[in-house]
């Protein structure tokens, strides 16, 4: 008896549904490469798990690119299934030229950033070894531009603030100067504005003693200074105390 049809329906079993799982996306992914090979065509394969795990297959050239092309020509048949007047009819002629377009541009981004270099041959990889050489020529050179501008403006900078410091300094020294001279000034209003007293010097006190002469007549006086011991002005003769006169007339 041969093998009877089996009934597509969800397989309730967790395990068997996983192993069925495994062996049908391992046929699958083996049809699709078959199919890319023998009949050369280009085939992307996207597959999700119940568990929301990808697994995918696309032929040499990569998945973006097929589904750009797939996106490209569903938008197509869109609008050929639709009746539109003719600036959409031009639009329709222009979208694809803009997506093949796009589609180089992001290649040579890819390229430029060293992604999608397989494809390549030793010329493309030559020339594009030589516009980065030729970009970072032309960005060394941008930068060192700036670079010097930046510290000219940073070396005019610097000479303004010293400016700014020499004017600064001098203001400083002249405020100092004033105050000193002020303070100065001031020092000598004080001095000649205040009073010195000066007492009176009292003179040395004088001696006067009587002078005798030798027959005992009294000639005068002389007057003795204490302290320079010089010789007054001779005056008049002071009245004679009593016991003097007594002793003269004897």
């Amino acid at each position: 008896m041969g093998r009877g049809r089996v009934q597509l329906r969800r397989i309730e079993n967790k395990i068997s549904r996983q192993v069925t799982f495994s062996k049908r996306r391992s046929g699958l992914l083996k049809k699709a490469h078959e199919i890319s090979v023998l009949c050369d065509a280009e085939v992307a394969l996207i597959v999700f798990s119940t568990k929301g795990k990808l697994f995918e297959y696309s032929t040499d050239s990569s998945m973006d690119m097929i589904l750009d092309r797939y996106e490209r020509y569903s938008y197509a048949e869109k609008q050929l299934c639709t009746t539109d007047s003719e600036p959409q009819e031009s639009w329709f002629v222009e979208y694809p030229k803009l997506v093949a377009k796009v589609e180089i541009l992001n290649r040579s981004i890819r390229h430029y950033i060293g992604e999608d270099l397989n494809p390549l041959s030793m010329r493309e990889l030559q020339s594009l070894e030589q516009q980065l050489d030729t970009a970072i020529k032309r960005i060394r050179t941008r930068k060192d531009q700036l670079m010097h501008e930046s510290i000219s403006e940073l070396q005019k900078k610097e000479k303004v603030l010293q400016q700014q410091n020499n004017q600064l300094t001098k203001k400083l020294k002249e405020n100092e100067k004033n105050m000193a001279d002020r303070a100065q000034w001031e020092q000598q209003s004080l001095g000649q504005n205040s009073t010195t007293f000066v007492l009176p010097q009292p003179e040395p006190p004088q001696l006067l003693l009587p002078s005798l002469s030798i027959g005992g007549t009294f000639q005068g006086q002389e007057a003795i200074t204490g302290e320079n011991g010089g010789r007054a002005r001779p005056g008049s003769n002071p009245p004679m105390p009593s016991w003097l006169l007594r002793h003269a007339n004897k």
